[in-house]
């Protein structure tokens, strides 16, 4: 469904340009949950703005279903960290939930019906008369959440959205994300710093190196689709593929994009399982 190829961008400055990203390669295929990692400054929110279409690229491919991205897509949508910024205070919840679809000319009766379903999906369906302020920031993720679901987009970017919350209102939307995911049957390309929020919500983590930037590994997470907080997070294979990408972070922050790139075919590679006395090991993290 998505195709990232060469990807090269490359900001102007006084001296000539910076280059951010270097040569991204990777493909997301329809229905698939995967999540972006890297270090600081490896440019995950860039990639996410230029796959939107917000930010134009420098040099490579970007491709929705085989037609190249030069603007953002009708079928995309995207939720950015900074909630309290994107839902305007003036307005109730469910008109902010209702912006984009009546700028997408979608007839009023049905945009309403459309908001009170996606803010029910959320566990928002009381919230509607509300306005943003008067809701917690969990609570307002999930109205910028709601707005995106509202929308029905086939591809859903979000960019670090769970980074303002607190751990139990983070493991709430972690849950909801799935849900939705599986409801709804929807792409998601989820960017993240929290390797263990990736490994828990992904079925797939792309681990990007430091900058300018390339694929450094790309994870097969092979967790099973159903997932408990309590239960998938105490499994020892959740531990094994924890440290195999924290290593792969570690080890990113020295490698650049003068380094080859892990799986330049954009494939997810699997992490072997180990013996028992690793297993024992990787379970006491």
């Amino acid at each position: 469904m998505l195709k990232v190829q060469g990807l090269r961008k490359i900001y102007p400055t006084a001296t000539g340009g910076f280059e951010a990203i270097r040569d991204l390669t990777f493909e997301i295929p329809a229905g698939q949950l995967a999540c972006i990692v890297g270090p600081s400054g490896a440019g995950k929110t860039t990639l996410l703005k230029c796959i939107a279409g917000l930010l134009p690229r420098t040099e490579g491919v970007l491709e929705l279903h085989g037609k190249d991205i030069s603007g953002p897509p009708k079928t995309m949508a995207v939720v950015f960290q900074e909630y309290g910024r994107s839902l305007f205070p003036w307005m109730s919840v469910q008109a902010n939930v209702e912006l984009p679809l009546k700028s997408a000319g979608v007839p009023k009766a049905e945009r309403r019906a459309r908001a009170s379903e996606a803010l029910a999906q959320v566990d928002l369906a009381d919230a509607g008369a509300k306005y943003p302020w008067q809701l917690s920031g969990g609570m307002q993720q999930r109205v910028a959440i709601a707005r995106a679901v509202a929308y029905r987009p086939e591809v859903l970017l979000m960019d670090e959205p769970f980074a303002a919350v607190d751990a139990q209102t983070r493991a709430d939307l972690e849950d909801l994300v799935r849900k939705l995911w599986k409801d709804l049957g929807i792409t998601i390309l989820f960017v993240t710093h929290d390797i263990d929020e990736s490994v828990y919500l992904g079925e797939r983590v792309i681990v990007l190196s430091n900058r300018p930037t390339v694929v450094q590994d790309d994870v097969a997470i092979d967790l099973g689709v159903d997932r408990d907080q309590l239960q998938t997070r105490s499994e020892a294979r959740f531990a094994e593929l924890r440290h195999h990408i924290y290593g792969e972070i570690q080890r990113a922050k020295t490698n650049t994009g003068d380094t080859e790139a892990a799986d330049a075919t954009g494939v997810p590679v699997s992490v072997p399982k180990p013996t028992d006395d690793a297993q024992r090991a990787g379970s006491a993290l």
